[in-house]
Order: C-alpha cells, then structure tokens, then sequence
C-alpha cells in the first residue's frame, strides 16, 4: 500500500492578477486548483536552475498562495537580506538545536494545527542544484511525523508549466510512497534536465 491521494481543495486563494499577466506574458502556464487543508508540506522539483526562483515566485504570487521556506538562521543576520527572505516567507531554523530541523519542523505544522492555523512548508527536495543520487529525506519525515498532506509541485522548463495539482497522504511505506510520488510527477523538464536527480530518497 502506498499513498493515498488527496481529492478535495477546501482552502482556496486569489492570486495576483499581475503575477498571473507577467507569467503568461513570458509563455507559462499554472495549474492550481486550491489546498486540501490549512497545513501541509509541498515539494518541488526538479531543482535545476537559480531560473527556478523567479519563476517559483511568480507562480506562488499568481497562485496567492502563502506558504513558508526554512533557512539557516544566520542568513537571516544579513542586513536588507534577512528582511527580504522574511518578506518572501522564510523562516529561520537553527538546525544544531535539540531534535534538529525535521523535528522544529513538524512541531510546528502540529501547533498550528491544533490552533487551526494556516502553515505550508515548501521544500526542494533535492536540496542543491546539481545532480545528486536522489532525494533528502526531510520532507518524508516532517510530514510523516506533523501527519500532514504533501503536495507535489513541478516547474517545467520544456512545457512552460506550473502544476501544483496533486496532494497525497503518506503511508510510511517509503519506497512506494516514493514510487507513486515518481509515478505522479511525471517526468518535467528542469532548465538543466540532465541535472534532475531521481525521484527516490537517499
């Protein structure tokens, strides 16, 4: 048995119409639909390319999606930089505290869950632009332990396209959550395809 998916989309948002022009206006499209819940940790792959950021940007804009990234806290000491990176939705993590960065994590997708707030986290599994044996664990494990959905969303540079359309409720059978993770992901072209690394975790 592997993972359930997710049909309903109870949480909706109305994007930015100007983000939405500027991505048509550059060629792309996006497929978006709304959020199975208030929390929930989405993935997006591949990661290729610094391409990837402003076209990520725009689509969360158009989407009018609020949804979070973790950083090492000591970027966000840099002057004008750290403010920046909160504006954008980052939150700072210290990832040598007790428990580490998946536990901080999931403790809060659990808080804001019994207070029934909104919380998504979003992650590059890959965690690096170049090619690599697969995938880190970190997302699997937050959303295992905060018993949250996934989401799986694909920037694809040979389709000029953004779909965050599928949701899916984790096993904890990991390789074949990861093999119908792979099955659904389909196979999108990242600015630099040949460095795609495997839809599997390592």
């Amino acid at each position: 048995m592997s993972t359930t998916p997710i049909a309903e989309r109870s949480v909706q948002f109305e994007g930015s119409v100007l983000a939405k022009w500027v991505l048509r206006r550059l060629g792309w499209t996006l497929d978006f639909s709304g959020l199975p819940g208030l929390q929930g940790v989405m993935v997006v792959y591949p990661h290729t390319s610094n391409y990837d950021f402003p076209i990520g940007l725009l689509a969360k804009w158009a989407m009018g999606l609020p949804a979070n990234f973790w950083g090492k806290d000591s970027l966000f000491r840099i002057p004008l930089f750290g403010a920046w990176l909160k504006w954008l939705g980052g939150v700072p993590v210290n990832r040598s505290a007790p428990g580490g960065l998946v536990e901080q994590a999931a403790e809060h997708l659990r808080q804001c869950r019994a207070q029934q707030a909104y919380a998504w986290l979003v992650v590059a599994p890959e965690g690096t632009r170049s090619l690599t044996a697969g995938w880190r664990s970190g997302f699997y494990r937050v959303a295992l332990q905060a018993d949250v959905p996934l989401g799986l969303a694909t920037i694809d540079f040979g389709r000029k396209h953004v779909s965050v359309s599928h949701f899916v409720r984790l096993s904890g059978r990991q390789e074949s959550d990861m093999a119908h993770i792979a099955e659904l992901l389909g196979s999108p072209k990242g600015y630099h395809p040949a460095k795609a690394s495997p839809v599997r975790i390592v």
